[in-house]
């Protein structure tokens, strides 16, 4: 018998790895909780946290522009840096493991998946917010494999998993902000229409119109010292009129809360202001992961990240690769006039007009920051304060996307200020409200209690530049996205299969024309 010397040398290589790593998972069931060895050898990636009071201290002497920038840069290298064990990144999954791509509500031990306070719904299942938003740039949106798989319910049943793919960050300052200028609609005509029934001693019905948008009707009837509502024809809000503009299924207000969870779950890094001071609520022997100051130098961060552009807008300054041609611009424009035509506008709302572009951390209105955290310690205690917070404008604050066209500083992202109106115009696309979108876009649970066919419109600006698309990133094309939609949309669906083909290739190319663009100068430059 002739031997292949090579093949049975790689055969025998092959027999004592498995051998080897058999005896290795063995040995390392529990995850590794002194971390003195490792803190002697290694350093944390970062080392110093933020102090939120000493952005209160700026904030106090006036110098509220050095707060803001600070905290941005220190938001920024948040955001980018890859986080080790001695950051507190990971959590004790079980079984030896820091991290999982799957929820494991199995692990029940002490200190494991299922056990960590407060409840997770995934993860962690990164080392950095940059590994799940970077695409086609960081801040940017996620790939298929960047989806996070969710079990809300904690039931181990594979069959109640959903999935979520990352969205970009991009104008997620001024979504808040349109969020809660629409909330202050909403509630001021909830307080007239109280104020109404108790003088007349008679039952109102209004309409709830905020910023163009129907979200149903609101009744009450007199009650002893206030009006009493029904919220039964209220449509695509929650009944407490809070405009939440965050997540897919629309459940989050506000981006410190955004950032909180999001730290929490797909990074295992725990605020002091979700668990506590000292506590370690994820098992992995590292406490105060996340400072009061580190979340909000992360959600200033992220709130300043500049609105998406159009390449027709980037053309203007000469920064496309292959500049437009005037054919390619009626075509876009052509495809706009067929997005509307055929009835995508009713949701996907162009352009929402902004009273006011200032971003405040924290927010002005109280239904977007906490008055006492998670952990339920006071956010003024911490110096977190309503009446000092950090500040910008989003029409010219931004300190990124900043380039030198023709001799002359051009912010790219800022929001641009209406000519004939008051304010300043977000196109954001949507209506920031939640829709009914038919049974194929049900999921196996009702994760919100909203409905389980039910989704925020998603705010297309960006789109062209962040496949995949859909809240799990079933669509690799905005084809398949568009005729995905059902429910309420089901008719603009139709519309678009039974369109002429070049009108349809328009409309591709007008969605495509929905870009990001990130670069220019450093940032203080």
């Amino acid at each position: 018998m002739i031997i292949n010397h090579s093949s049975f040398v790689r055969r025998i290589k092959i027999v004592g790895l498995v051998a080897l790593i058999s005896g290795l998972t063995a040995a390392t069931t529990a995850m590794i909780f002194d971390l003195s060895l490792v803190g002697k050898l290694h350093a944390p990636v970062k080392p110093a946290h933020v102090d939120q009071l000493r952005f209160l201290s700026l904030l106090q002497a006036g110098q509220g522009k050095v707060a803001f920038e600070k905290a941005f840069i220190q938001g920024d290298i948040l955001f980018d840096s890859q986080l080790n064990s001695l950051d507190g990144i990971g959590a004790n999954v079980g079984q030896g493991q820091r991290f999982t791509r799957l929820p494991r509500a199995d692990l029940t031990g002490p200190g494991e998946w299922a056990t960590h306070f407060p409840k997770r719904s995934t993860g962690p299942n990164a080392q950095a917010c940059v590994e799940c938003h970077s695409v086609p740039a960081t801040d940017g949106a996620g790939s298929i494999s960047a989806n996070a798989i969710r079990d809300p319910e904690h039931s181990g049943d594979v069959r109640k998993m959903i999935q979520r793919n990352p969205p970009h960050i991009f104008g997620a300052g001024a979504l808040q902000r349109v969020a809660e200028e629409m909330t202050e609609q909403l509630h001021a005509l909830r307080a007239n229409l109280g104020r109404s029934v108790q003088l007349s001693g008679m039952p109102a019905t209004i309409d709830l119109l905020a910023k163009g948008v129907n979200f149903g009707r609101l009744s009450a009837v007199p009650g002893g010292n206030t009006a009493v509502f029904s919220t039964v024809g209220v449509e695509g809000v929650n009944s407490d009129l809070v405009v939440r503009p965050f997540q897919w299924k629309g459940t989050v207000a506000s981006l410190r809360d955004f950032n909180r969870g999001a730290m929490h779950n797909e990074l295992g890094m725990q605020a002091i202001e979700l668990v506590g001071e000292g506590v370690d609520g994820d098992g992995d022997g590292v406490v105060n992961e996340m400072t009061v100051g580190d979340i909000t130098a992360l959600t200033i961060y992220t709130a300043a990240q500049p609105r998406p552009m159009t390449k027709i807008e980037i053309n203007q300054f000469g920064l496309l690769p292959a500049p437009l041609t005037i054919t390619d611009v009626r075509e876009i424009q052509h495809g706009q006039s067929v997005f509307n035509q055929i009835g995508c506008a009713t949701c996907h709302l162009q352009t929402m007009t902004l009273l006011d572009p200032i971003f405040r951390e924290p927010s002005n209105n109280p239904n977007y920051r906490d008055s006492r955290f998670p952990s339920g310690a006071l956010a003024r205690a911490a110096g977190v304060r309503a009446d000092m917070p950090i500040q910008f404008d989003l029409s010219r604050d931004h300190p990124g996307n900043i380039f030198v066209i023709r001799n002359a500083l051009v912010r790219l992202g800022a929001l641009r200020r209406l000519v004939n109106a008051p304010g300043y115009a977000v196109d954001l696309y949507s209506d920031l409200k939640r829709h009914y979108m038919g049974t194929g876009l049900a999921e196996s649970i009702d994760e919100a209690g909203t409905g389980a066919a039910t989704w925020l419109t998603k705010p297309l600006w960006g789109v062209g530049m962040t496949a995949p698309y859909m809240h799990d990133g079933r669509a690799t094309t905005l084809t398949e996205a568009i005729l995905e939609h059902g429910g309420e949309a089901i008719v603009s669906a139709d519309n678009f299969r039974r369109l002429a083909t070049q009108d349809q290739l328009d409309l591709m190319l007008f969605l495509d024309n929905l870009t990001l663009i990130k670069g220019g100068l450093p940032v203080g430059f």
